[in-house]
């Protein structure tokens, strides 16, 4: 969904790498797989990230995600996760996007949304055994404060873990823990859940 989610980790963060290009065909397999029951399916993108609900050229929803990036694609599913039923029916769930070159104010409400996304990307990426960076997204634009953003999506992922994620997060946490061999017996016993957001 974030449209100008930039990646930098182009040494093992794109689908040039064969090992990668390996976990990002899993990782689809693995999304599709997992939500078969919503239509919904993961799909390498060739530019930027976008979701497009099903239509009379396509019978299924489509979360694209960029560049074949790893990170890109837990990022957008975890939009997904967020949207609410009417919100999956609209292009990009009806959100309009202010691009990169963003001034103080601007980046301010884009971190403000971001932090719940981003907090559950953090979940994800941690469950597939990968390191977690948060993206400000705005590399012409107003310096962001990253550490306060950092500690802000930290301190959503608590509330998280201690009150439960939303359904389909905390379902795709499960299953990339089993895929990527990283769930502990901790984790399976604490892990709460909550109902979607209908947002």
């Amino acid at each position: 969904m974030d449209i100008n989610h930039q990646h930098t980790d182009h040494g093992d963060g794109s689908v040039k790498d064969s090992n990668e290009k390996a976990s990002v065909l899993t990782l689809i397999a693995l999304f599709n797989r997992t939500f078969v029951d919503y239509n919904t399916r993961l799909v390498l993108g060739d530019d930027e990230p976008i979701y497009l609900p099903a239509s009379k050229h396509c019978d299924h929803h489509q979360i694209v995600f960029a560049h074949g990036f790893f990170s890109s694609a837990l990022h957008e599913v975890a939009h997904w996760c967020i949207a609410g039923e009417k919100r999956r029916l609209m292009e990009d769930y009806g959100y309009w996007y202010c691009p990169d070159g963003r001034d103080e104010q601007q980046q301010a409400k884009f971190e403000k949304v971001e932090i719940k996304p981003q907090a559950i990307e953090w979940a994800f990426t941690e469950a597939a055994g990968r390191q977690f960076q948060v993206s400000t997204d705005n590399l012409n634009g107003a310096e962001p404060d990253r550490e306060g953003f950092t500690k802000n999506v930290a301190a959503q992922l608590a509330y998280f873990r201690k009150n439960g994620f939303p359904d389909r997060a905390q379902r795709f946490i499960s299953a990339l823990a089993t895929t990527f061999n990283t769930v502990t017996e901790h984790e399976t016993l604490s892990t709460k859940r909550v109902g979607d957001n209908a947002a």
